[in-house]
């Protein structure tokens, strides 16, 4: 677990989630979150399915690519360590607009939704602080695909 905390704190991009968290906070948080290990060429995440979870790579990479693209598929990013991704699931129970694959065998932890909500009746100082982060995430990630002219649906 505290591998995983320092990648995410030490990610240093633009759309890194940025929890404003002390240590007993990060563990705190970290009890609510799932491990997954995943190979190579799994999927996390299927384009066009609902999965209510956001997803934190511990480990290894993962590549997100947008399906029915010419031709065939498009890769819109790769994500390392410490990265958020899926977190959408947490705030729509629309389905994905992208798939997430792992590149090489990885590590993720996943906050599921119900234990966000269980996070946020026993803590919610650190769940509005997820909120805040995550959605932060969101809006940087936004940003980058408007100005690259991507559709955002």
């Amino acid at each position: 677990m505290d591998e995983l905390i320092e990648a995410v704190q030490s990610l240093r991009a633009d759309d890194a989630f940025r929890a404003r968290f002390n240590l007993p906070q990060w563990r705190n948080f970290a009890a609510y979150l799932t491990p997954y290990q995943l190979r190579a060429g799994d999927l996390l995440i299927k384009q066009g399915e609902c999965d209510r979870a956001a997803y934190f790579v511990g480990q290894g990479s993962l590549q997100v690519y947008v399906q029915g693209a010419a031709p065939g598929a498009f890769r819109v990013a790769l994500m390392r360590p410490g990265a958020l991704v899926g977190e959408t699931g947490l705030f729509s129970d629309q389905p994905h607009s992208a798939s997430v694959e792992a590149m090489t065998p990885t590590i993720v932890w996943a906050l599921h939704l119900p234990r966000y909500e269980e996070l946020a009746a026993r803590a919610p100082t650190i769940a509005n602080e997820v909120l805040r982060a995550a959605g932060a995430v969101m809006v940087a990630r936004l940003r980058a695909n408007l100005a690259q002219r991507v559709a955002v649906a």
